[in-house]
């Protein structure tokens, strides 16, 4: 199991090098093809309803403005390509926003990586739930790298969250290829005695053992804690040191409208450490 195709998404924000870098590091690592994809911003809708004359010509005013911004964010893209080493790559420029339009182009890659939002950031007041919204779109794992801290490399400490649900257990068998290169894996439970019916007798012992067959060790660690599991997990995090955090992204999606669970929300707004997200 490894990955053979990851998709970053590149754009220019200040964002962007640290994503691209850590996008291109796992490339190299796999021996995957990189697929840096710049969305225009151009609906590709615009193009398929002959019926909006007006909106196309409003459109075309921009639309050299719009390729431009994609081709230098593209170019960034090559250049830190090449300077991390990366033997299969393309640039790709895609007519569509980005949130529809990673969330089509992933469908055909192993991993996704995005960075999280940042409120300071120009685009995300237009673009406010991007990791969000790829993660519950794209049926793919979604590695989410926080806009605050330094990260040069990432999985040598991963702490797992596990809870038994169809969610976390995704993104435990999308991580395998990480996993296998962290020097620890710690897989934390929390409250598991009110989930008996999932955990059994021995919380943790189950995927323990389903990861060990991987060629991954871990420690299972069992928490109980009265604040909710979002803030417990990043406190857990910073105590053990963690450079990836894996865990199920719980939510749906109800036309662009995003529901997603407490725990999920926490840790998207308030990531220390990148995260390895499925839904």
């Amino acid at each position: 199991m490894s990955y053979k195709t990851i998709l970053v998404h590149v754009d220019q924000s200040r964002h962007a090098a640290a994503r691209i870098k850590i996008a291109a590091e796992i490339a190299v690592m796999e021996n995957a093809h990189l697929i840096g994809a710049a969305m225009t911003g151009l609906s590709r809708f615009v193009y398929q309803d002959s019926a909006i004359d007006l909106t196309r010509t409003i459109v075309a005013n921009h639309i050299d403005s719009l390729n431009q911004r994609a081709n230098q964010a593209l170019a960034e893209f090559d250049a830190i390509a090449k300077q991390i080493g990366v033997l299969s790559y393309e640039k790709r420029r895609v007519d569509d926003d980005p949130e529809g339009g990673l969330s089509l182009q992933a469908r055909y890659s192993d991993l996704v990586v995005v960075s999280q939002t940042d409120p300071d950031e120009p685009v995300s007041k237009v673009i406010s739930d991007l990791p969000e919204y790829v993660t519950l779109n794209c049926a793919r794992p979604v590695l989410i790298v926080p806009f605050a801290g330094r990260f040069d490399h990432i999985g040598d400490e991963a702490l797992i969250a596990w809870d038994g649900s169809m969610e976390a257990t995704r993104a435990v068998t999308n991580a395998i290829p990480l996993l296998r290169r962290a020097k620890n894996v710690t897989v934390a439970l929390f409250n598991p005695s009110a989930q008996s019916d999932i955990h059994g007798e021995q919380p943790g012992a189950d995927i323990a053992l389903y990861l060990a067959r991987h060629g991954i060790k871990v420690e299972v660690v069992e928490l109980r804690t009265n604040i909710d599991v979002g803030n417990a997990l990043l406190s857990l995090a910073a105590d053990v040191r963690s450079d990836l955090i894996v865990m199920g992204g719980y939510g749906h999606t109800r036309f662009r409208e995003l529901l997603l669970g407490g725990a999920t929300m926490i840790v998207l707004k308030t990531m220390t450490a990148p995260v390895l997200m499925s839904h």
